[in-house]
C-alpha cells in the first residue's frame, strides 16, 4: 500500500489580518485526482499557496512525500523537484526576453536523479515532447511576454510535464483555455495519472469536469465543509451549504 503523497493536518492560515483557512485536514492518495471547490474568497488559492510553502501557515502541519514542510516553506530539492505547480495567473512585466522553448527547458533542468542537465540531446527531446503533449509546438519560438493568458497556461503545463513528477498542483489552470485546449488538458491529466503515476490536486469552478474526473472533492469555505467522492459531495444539498442557496456554481467559457 502506497503512503499518501500529501498529508495536511489542522492547517490554518492568516492572510491580510483575517483567518483565511481554518483547521483544514485531508490526504491525497498516490495517483489520485482531488478537486478543491468553493465560492470566490473561500480560501482556495490561499490553501494551495500554504501547501507549497509560498505563504506562511499560522498552525498545522504539511507533509509532502513523507517530508514535513518547514515553517519557512523549505523542502529539500529532491522533494521540491517532484512537485509541479501552475498558478491561477502569471503576469510578465514588459518584454520578457525568454522564448517558450527556453522557459520549458528550465523545467527539465530542475534538480533530480532522472535527468542529467548536461545531456543536451535528451533535454531538447524532452522539451519537444512536452510542447507537443500540450499543443504548444507552434509557440516554441515566441516570447513569453507575447502570449495570451490561455497560451501561457498551456506553456506552464509544458514546463511541468517536461520531466517526471509525483505531484501536480493546479490553481484554476483551465481558466482561459478554449474548448479544444481544455479537452487536450483533461486528456493529458488522465495520461499523467494512468501512465506516469502522477497525483493531481486542483482548484476548479467547473463542477461538471470535477464530477467526471476527480476521485475526491474538498468543499472549502474557509473551513472544510465537506469531503469525499463527487457523488457524495456534489449533491444539491451540499452545494447549497457550500455556495449558499442563491448561488449557482459556474463553468469557465473563456478563450485564450
Amino acid at each position: 500500500m502506497h503512503s499518501p503523497v500529501l498529508v495536511v493536518s489542522d492547517l490554518s492560515v492568516v492572510r491580510a489580518g483575517r483567518l483565511a483557512v481554518e483547521n483544514v485536514s485531508f490526504e491525497l492518495a498516490s495517483k489520485s485526482e482531488t478537486a478543491v471547490v468553493g465560492p470566490n474568497g473561500a480560501g482556495k488559492s490561499t490553501l494551495i499557496a500554504a501547501l507549497l510553502g509560498l505563504l506562511p501557515r499560522s498552525a498545522g502541519d504539511v507533509q509532502i512525500l513523507g517530508r514535513h514542510l518547514a515553517p519557512n516553506g523549505y523542502l529539500p530539492g529532491s522533494i521540491r523537484s517532484q512537485i509541479a505547480y501552475v498558478p491561477q495567473s502569471l503576469s510578465l512585466q514588459g518584454r520578457f526576453p525568454l522564448t517558450v522553448a527556453e522557459f520549458v527547458g528550465f523545467g527539465f533542468d530542475s534538480p533530480g536523479p532522472r535527468w542529467p542537465w548536461h545531456d543536451l540531446r535528451r533535454r531538447l527531446q524532452a522539451v519537444e515532447t512536452a510542447l507537443e503533449r500540450t499543443g504548444c509546438n507552434d509557440l516554441q519560438h515566441r516570447l513569453l511576454s507575447e502570449l495570451s493568458g490561455g497560451q501561457l497556461k498551456r506553456v506552464m503545463l509544458s514546463f511541468c510535464v517536461v520531466r517526471p513528477r509525483q505531484l501536480l498542483v493546479l490553481d484554476e489552470a483551465q481558466a482561459g483555455l478554449d474548448v479544444p485546449s481544455n479537452e487536450r488538458f483533461q486528456q493529458l491529466l488522465l495520461e499523467l495519472r494512468r501512465e506516469e503515476g502522477w497525483t493531481v490536486l486542483h482548484v476548479s469552478h467547473d463542477l461538471d469536469m470535477v464530477r467526471r474526473s476527480s476521485d475526491q472533492v474538498l468543499g472549502l469555505n474557509r473551513r472544510l465543509c465537506c469531503s469525499g467522492t463527487p457523488d457524495n459531495t456534489l449533491t444539491p444539498e451540499r452545494l447549497s451549504e457550500l455556495y449558499g442557496p442563491n448561488v449557482v456554481p459556474y463553468r469557465h467559457h473563456c478563450h485564450g
